[in-house]
This record gives C-alpha cells, sequence and structure tokens, in this order.
C-alpha cells in the first residue's frame, strides 16, 4: 500500500491513531514539537492522572493492547468521599460488578504506545520537530526542527492534526476562518488547577484507600486524588483563580499553609512537601474547545483535543480521543477506504458527540465539588446504586456515559439529563430511601427513556 499519512502530534491520540494506521498498512510520519518523554521529562507539574473507561479500553483493544495496558492500571470502584472533619464515605461508580474506572499515568500510557508504534515499522517519529504552516490547496504542510530551523515540506494523502488543545492544524484553519467558515471558541472555567502529591507510605503503603478516586468536596473547590502503582496519589486541587478564596489570595507560604489547615487538614500529614509542591509547580487554566468544520476537503483532519478539548470532570477526554480513533478506523471500512467520503462523516458523527461530553464535563464540576456532599445528592446516588443492582436494563447517566460505549455521548446526555431531573425530585421529595416507592420510579424512568 503506497498510500502515506502524516500526523501532527504525537500524544495519546496521535500515537493511537498512527498505530492503527500502520495496522492497516499505511506509512505514516509523526510530528512532535516536543522532545521524545521516553528520554526526556516533559510534564513539567501538570500531568493530570487520568481515568481509562470503557470507551477508552475498547479503542485499545481494537489495535490489541488492551491486556498490555491493563497492567498500567489501578481499578477505581468508586469515590470516595472526605469531608473537613475527616469523615469519609464510598460512592460506587456503578450497582453492577465489573463496572469501574482505571487510575491510569498519562507518561506511562504515552510511551507504551510510542513503543508499539515504533515496533510495526511503518511509523516515522519526528520529535522537537514543529508545523509552522499548512497548505490546504496542496494537502502539504510545512514543518521546521526546534533546532536547525530548517523548514521542509510533507505531502500527504492525509494530513491528521492531533496536537491537542494548542494545535497548529487547527489555528491554519482558524487563519483560513473565511474561507473555510471555520467556527472556533475556547471557553474557559474560573477554577484553575495545581497538582500536588500524597507519597507511598512506608514499604511503598498507600496512604488512602487504593481502589478509590478520592475527593474532597468544599462547595466553591475541591481537591481529587487518584492512585499510582508506587503507592503514591496524584492530588490536584481545583480552586477558583481569583477571588476571596481563589490562587490569586495565596501569595505566602503562611497563606498556603492556613488554607491548608482550614479546608484539608486531614491531608497535611501526609503530604510532608504540599508546601514545595504548591510554590513549585505551576498554576493552569480550564478550557473547553469547540469548532467547526474539522476537515477540510478530505484531505485534513482535527482528532482528539485538537477538535474538542474539554475540561476533565468527567473523567472522559482520553476516552472520547481514543473512540475518535475508533470511529474512524470503523469508517474506513465502510467508505472503503474513500477518504474524501470518511472525514466528513467523521465529523458528522463525532461533532455531536463531543459538544455532549464537553458539556457533560463542565457540569459534573458542580457535582464532584459540591453535590457529592449534599444529603440529596447522596440519596439520589443510592437509589441509582439500587436500581443498577436489581434492575439490568437500567443505567444512570454516569454509567451511560461511562461504561455503556455502545451508546453515543449524545444519547447518553439526553437520556440522562431526564433521569437525573426526575430522581433528584425523587429524593428532595422522599428524604430518605425507606420512602422511595422504587417501582413506581423504575415504571416512571422505563416511560421517560
Amino acid at each position: 500500500m503506497s498510500k502515506k499519512f502524516v500526523i501532527v502530534g504525537a500524544g495519546l491520540c496521535g500515537t493511537l491513531l498512527a498505530l492503527r494506521l500502520a495496522q492497516r498498512g499505511y506509512e505514516v510520519d509523526v510530528f512532535e514539537r516536543r522532545p521524545d518523554m521516553r528520554k526526556a521529562d516533559i510534564s513539567a507539574g501538570r500531568s493530570i492522572n487520568l481515568a481509562l473507561s470503557d470507551r477508552g479500553l475498547l479503542a485499545l483493544e481494537r489495535v490489541g493492547l488492551k491486556n498490555d495496558i491493563l497492567p498500567l492500571t489501578i481499578p477505581m470502584l468508586g469515590r470516595e468521599i472526605h469531608t473537613i472533619s475527616g469523615e469519609t464515605h464510598s460512592m460506587p461508580y456503578s450497582g453492577r460488578e465489573n463496572e469501574w474506572i482505571n487510575s491510569i499515568s498519562r507518561g506511562g500510557l504515552n510511551k507504551l504506545l510510542l513503543d508499539k508504534a515504533e515496533e510495526t515499522g511503518r511509523i516515522r517519529l519526528h520529535f522537537e520537530t514543529e508545523c509552522i504552516q499548512a497548505d490546504f490547496d496542496r494537502s502539504t504542510i510545512q514543518i521546521q526542527h526546534l533546532r536547525s530551523k530548517t523548514p521542509s515540506f510533507m505531502d500527504a494523502e492525509v494530513v491528521f492534526g492531533t496536537d491537542g488543545s494548542a494545535s497548529a492544524i487547527r489555528q491554519a484553519m482558524l487563519q483560513a476562518s473565511a474561507r473555510l467558515r471555520f467556527d472556533f471558541s475556547i471557553t474557559y472555567l474560573t477554577t484553575g488547577y495545581k497538582e500536588l502529591e500524597i507519597p507511598a507510605g512506608p514499604d511503598n503503603a498507600f496512604q488512602l484507600k487504593k481502589n478509590a478516586l478520592h475527593i474532597w468536596p468544599r462547595k466553591g473547590f475541591m481537591m481529587i486524588a487518584l492512585p499510582n502503582l508506587d503507592g503514591s496519589f496524584t492530588v490536584t486541587l481545583f480552586l477558583p483563580m481569583e477571588g476571596d478564596i481563589s490562587f490569586k489570595a495565596l501569595k505566602e507560604d503562611q497563606d498556603i499553609h492556613n488554607f491548608m489547615q482550614e479546608y484539608f487538614p486531614d491531608m497535611i500529614p501526609m503530604m510532608p512537601d504540599f508546601m514545595e509542591d504548591f510554590t513549585s509547580n505551576p498554576t493552569s487554566s480550564l478550557g473547553t474547545v469547540k469548532c467547526f468544520p474539522w476537515q477540510v476537503g478530505g484531505k485534513f483532519l482535527l482528532l482528539g483535543d485538537a477538535a474538542h478539548a474539554v475540561v476533565p470532570f468527567y473523567g472522559q477526554g482520553m476516552n472520547a480521543s481514543f473512540e475518535d480513533v475508533g470511529a474512524l478506523d470503523r469508517l474506513i471500512d465502510v467508505y472503503d477506504g474513500d477518504w474524501q467520503m470518511i472525514l466528513p462523516a467523521f465529523e458528522r458523527e463525532r461533532k455531536p458527540n463531543a459538544d455532549a461530553i464537553a458539556d457533560l464535563a463542565v457540569e459534573n464540576e458542580s457535582e464532584m465539588r459540591a453535590a457529592t456532599a449534599d444529603p440529596v445528592f447522596q440519596l439520589k446516588r443510592r437509589i441509582e446504586l439500587h436500581l443498577e443492582q436489581n434492575y439490568p436494563d437500567y443505567f444512570s447517566k454516569y454509567s451511560m456515559v461511562t461504561f455503556r460505549e455502545d451508546l453515543s455521548y449524545h444519547e447518553a446526555m439526553v437520556k440522562g439529563r431526564k433521569q437525573d431531573d426526575f430522581l433528584m425530585q425523587v429524593a428532595r421529595q422522599a428524604g430518605q430511601f425507606e420512602k422511595v416507592n422504587i417501582e413506581d420510579v423504575i415504571q416512571t424512568i422505563q416511560t421517560l427513556m
């Protein structure tokens, strides 16, 4: 097969795409602006742990890597909620067995994908090389090595932009927006984030429950912690960028210490280096990217964060990007390799779903930082778990999004919102589980669906 493809961006989406194209027999060049992460640390305090769930696992299974990836993961069976007083309670993700999400290191997963890509012999990886221009008429990109500054041109059957939320390919589309009728928006949350760490205890013991995603909800802000294989936890503080309680207000060491002592006192003994982490790690923004079209002339295509970056509060950013690769792979068969048909079909199918998970992720921020501590929400979750345990055909909104890869994100959003509105009303009126008429509830839900 003589067709050659160019991928800009060697992150998770780009390497998975390259691997699948190579498995199909295509020749692939991948250009990445950053150094090779297998040889240089490029995390810079921004490596939010990822939650790998069924949609992502299905895409990895498609390329034969599921069994390679699972040893790198830690199952998280539910949320472990931490109150200011130090009490904890568990909120399972599902009422069914074998439904959980998996904590995985972004870097560890990306390195494995890079190794597997190189092993194909059909993928050429070019690091420290950036895309500086795209010619949509000639199907070429201009690339430049960061050290030599020598530009060169690459042509291809198709150019894929998988270069993240600051995509160079998307920027080229934006520069040609009048011609392409290209719409673009990036919407920032008032919340930012900073990464901290809970190190492993003696003998690499976990200082918190291992198989859980830990949340310290504090209404207007929160911390979360995800387990790592070495016994540590990656901790992320989500806090307003400005205001009385904000990153901007935490200027001095004493301010930071007082903040931790007031809102997260149980974490201080577990985080001996929290002050150093806080002052040395960057404070980063959180934004949602939406744009359209994603493709130009059947020759250029945006995938992953380049097309639809989302905030991390539904744990679906990577999963949605991997699902992109799976959808594209399926469409190659549907249209028998006709890329003039494949690319428009891909954007028609994926755009509504990308918008849906983007909106759900923003909504879930308020649930994680506030609703998880709300007795009405807790009762609603108890009702959902009971329904999932006793009615196999019932799935909560969270389960539809996370564990039902046979449902599109858009369908899961529409159905899930209907259920959520109804169940919150039931929980609010009942006040306690014993007063809920489960038979009436399930009949009403079946009607709604």
